[in-house]
């Protein structure tokens, strides 16, 4: 009752202008009743319309009784029998069927639809066809009619003979095989159609027919917020609802409408170097202060006016709270423009040229003539908004496409014809497509209250089904699995396949085996088409280039990866490639390690000379501080703040322990020693150097996760080793050659813990003369970088397993030696 007493008074509101479709239906009442008074002495004809709306049905009821009135019905089934006409009069049972909306035109015309006489004397291309499919799709409740009129069907085989049935694996297989036989039809000279109301599979349709330099003709054009002006103005959009990350601000800077004129050049080479940058340094959210700190080291002449245009544009803005949607829409075509324009630009650039750009000038000029009656709306709102109103548009392909080959929808296939039909995507769900649920009135409370049922639709798409398998040559295809489960059979190709399956006398599963072969034969081609064929395995590469191509320089971190992984050695230092950073960096295990390292070194440079302030409360705030600079992400914040609380009290217990031993000396600190024979040298960083008083050096090195066993350094990870070998060689800057007292890993992980290198068993000396054993082999000629040598799991990924064509070679295989570059 509430609820209606809401509505009724837009019911009972008298005076108010009628809406479209009120004022349509009165138009035609009025009409209707004028040439009932007086007839037109003219032609008047409909054409076209299944009469599938109310008003146009009493449109095409008053064309009907004109004296000179002519109603072209398109798709009028001639084979029914009138007794399946006479069933189609109740809606709950016959709304669905192709035919309904005729059987209703005609009662309201007080005519029955044998008075329905053909418009012309053309006989279709296939009546045999025509029968079948009709006696296929009576309505449910008479489908026991198959058995009796089945057996009356003349030559199902020739009726079948030019429809092909492709049942593919999955729908980019479906594409393919149409895609071919579309090929074919243009390159035979025969007009080819693509009819489904799945726009997913058209793009891939157009996207195969691609290698081929063919463009469709399609019908539905491009969805205008796909176009690149949609796309540039939904980016833009994006801007007003999200914090400026690395991806969106590169995102816009790379399409081809931003900074457009004579300086895109300039511009995209200091994109590329601001990529380049924000991928090996930061931050994922870019500020003013950064971004200008990055264009002080740029030597283009372009460079301080283009920063000075990314700020100003990308990061001088605040877009927080709510905006009327009139001011909304100017600052958004406001900031649109400038990008668009560039630093030295002046006007629009080419954002509103061409079909897809007037189309987009069309969308927002009506956005700001209405933007007034509206209230006020969040960035993300308006953002949501304006998708909304792009994707509502669309807007013709630019390039003239293949006159031959076309794609349409159901609604323009009713009126044109083409040689070939192929009726796609015959699944549930996509055609028919599913009935929307009423969550408030069902099927029969619709039909009482006059409101449309659910079947309405399907009633139409059948129509449109019937119409096009009345075409000279047909495909129907579909796929029998989607992206994510088992796709169910479109009913009325069902239907077909189970009235065939049903007249065995007649031919009709051979009928059925023939369509499907025929079907195959496309479906294989198609695989064949992507069968990459065969190619031979490769061997576990083990590339051995000349000695003085090899790297005379490596840290002692990377001797792990060289003793591990030798091939991803002669990867970076070779052939001189690096993986690129993830463009939005995430708080990973690295970041973690760096950040932790910065917190411990500014901690002990800040109590080195007031041990009092060594405590557990200094520690967190210093924390606190250098995770709010360097990590912008609140939740890493938190987890990463926690994990250190849970160790603070054992590291700062440990670090009295370690300062009783010996005084803090360096940090970060660097140092180097060479093999002069080979002419190699080995650098390294230790986070921490202490020197006690006997002079001796102790080495230190934090770990975020659990620090290497002795066995593994023994034979693998040899950092502190070799650190404290350069340490006996004077490596370490001023403090000349030095005894090492310890090397400790301190494992600052779920279990805290230091893990001291076995110095003992592994004494400087002894490394060195190892290390020095290891890259004299290394600087053999014969010897080659052999790929994942000694991983350390079998399951480990390494940078360049893909290069190295990993997988197609086992662990087990024997390295091939390959010389390289001679």
């Amino acid at each position: 009752k509430s609820f209606l007493g809401i509505v009724r008074h837009y019911f009972e509101a008298g005076g108010a202008a009628p809406d479209v479709e009120t004022r349509q239906r009165l138009v035609i009442e009025r009409l209707a009743a004028l040439w009932a008074e007086t007839p037109p002495t003219h032609p008047v004809i409909l054409a076209g319309s299944t009469g599938s709306r109310g008003a146009t049905q009493h449109l095409m009821q008053a064309v009907a009784r004109l004296p000179r009135g002519a109603v072209v019905l398109p798709g009028f089934d001639f084979d029914m029998l009138g007794a399946v006409w006479d069933a189609l009069g109740d809606a709950m049972l016959s709304e669905d069927h192709p035919q309904y909306r005729f059987c209703r035109v005609a009662a309201g015309a007080g005519i029955t639809p044998a008075d329905i006489r053909p418009w012309s004397d053309t006989p279709p291309a296939n009546p045999a066809r025509n029968a079948l499919v009709s006696l296929a799709l009576r309505p449910a409740p008479v489908t026991d009619q198959w058995l009796r009129d089945g057996p009356h069907l003349a030559d199902i085989a020739g009726a079948m003979a030019d429809v092909t049935l492709v049942e593919a694996q999955s729908q980019r297989q479906e594409a393919l095989a149409i895609a071919m036989r579309l090929r074919q039809a243009a390159e035979d000279g025969h007009t080819a159609a693509l009819i489904t109301p799945d726009r997913t599979l058209t793009r891939q349709v157009t996207a195969a027919l691609d290698r081929w330099d063919i463009l469709p003709d399609d019908s539905a054009g491009l969805p205008l917020h796909l176009s690149p002006p949609g796309r540039f103005l939904r980016h833009v959009a994006d801007l007003f609802r999200n914090r400026l990350s690395a991806e969106s601000l590169l995102t816009l800077l790379k399409h081809p409408l931003a900074h457009q004129g004579a300086e895109r050049g300039s511009h995209l080479r200091l994109t590329r170097e601001l990529e380049l940058h924000l991928r090996r340094n930061g931050p994922p959210y870019p500020t003013e202060e950064s971004l200008r700190d990055w264009g002080a080291g740029q030597k283009d002449t372009l460079a301080p006016d283009w920063v000075n245009w990314l700020c100003d544009c990308f990061v001088n803005r605040d877009y927080s709270g709510e905006m009327p949607l009139e001011t909304s829409v100017a600052v958004h075509l406001d900031l649109a423009e400038k990008i668009a324009q560039g630093c030295h630009g002046t006007g629009s650039g080419a954002l509103w040229l061409k079909d897809a750009g007037q189309e987009a000038q069309k969308a927002v000029t009506e956005l700001k003539t209405e933007a007034h009656h509206a209230g006020a709306l969040s960035a993300s709102d308006y953002s949501s908004l304006f998708h909304k109103i792009l994707s509502a548009r669309e807007v013709r392909n630019p390039v003239d496409p293949h006159p031959q080959i076309l794609i349409w929808g159901t609604l323009e296939a009713r009126v044109q014809g083409a040689d070939l039909l192929i009726l796609a995507g015959l699944n549930e769900g996509s055609w028919p497509e599913s009935p929307k649920p009423d969550p408030w009135l069902n099927r029969a409370l619709r039909h009482q209250a006059g409101l449309l049922l659910p079947e309405r639709r399907i009633g139409l798409s059948a129509h449109d089904f019937q119409q096009a398998t009345a075409a000279p040559e047909v495909w129907l295809t579909r796929s029998v699995r989607s992206a994510d489960a088992e796709t169910v059979v479109s009913r009325w190709l069902n239907r077909i396949l189970n009235l065939l399956s049903g007249l065995p006398d007649q031919g009709g599963q051979a009928t059925i085996d023939a369509m499907r072969a025929r079907g195959r034969l496309w479906l294989d081609r198609a695989t064949a088409l992507e069968e990459p064929g065969e190619v031979p395995r490769a061997q576990r590469p083990a590339p051995a280039p000349p000695v003085t191509a090899r790297p005379d320089h490596l840290s002692v971190t990377e001797i792990k990866r060289l003793i591990r992984d030798p091939y991803a050695i002669y990867a970076r230092h070779i052939l001189k490639l690096r993986p690129l950073d993830p463009l939005m960096r995430a708080p990973d295990a690295l970041l973690r390690g760096t950040v932790l390292h910065e917190i411990l070194e500014g901690f002990i440079r800040e109590t080195l000379e007031h041990s009092a302030h060594c405590t557990h409360a200094t520690l967190m705030q210093h924390a606190e501080t250098v995770l709010a600079q360097n990590v912008p992400w609140a939740e890493a914040r938190a987890l990463w703040l926690a994990r250190l609380e849970r160790v603070a009290d054992w590291f700062i217990e440990t670090e009295f322990a370690r300062r009783a031993r010996a005084h803090p000396v360096a940090f970060e600190a660097k140092g180097r020693a060479t093999l002069p024979d080979l002419g190699f040298t080995l650098s390294a960083k230790a986070d921490r150097l202490d020197l006690d008083d006997l002079g001796q050096v102790h080495i230190y090195d934090y770990k975020t996760g659990a620090p290497p066993s002795a066995k593994e350094q023994t034979r693998f990870d040899k950092q502190l080793l070799l650190e404290a070998a350069i340490a006996t060689r004077a490596g370490f800057g001023d403090m000349g050659p030095s005894r090492v007292a310890r090397a400790v890993f301190i494992g600052l992980g779920s279990d805290p813990k230091e893990l001291d290198a076995p110095l003992d068993a592994e004494p400087p000396e002894k490394i060195w003369s190892e290390f020095h054993a290891l890259m004299s082999a290394y600087f053999d000629p014969n010897m080659g970088y052999t790929a994942r040598r000694a991983p350390r799991m079998a399951e480990d990924d390494g940078d360049y397993d893909q290069l190295a064509r990993y997988g197609e070679w086992e662990m087990t295989d024997t390295p091939h030696v390959t010389k390289v570059g001679q």
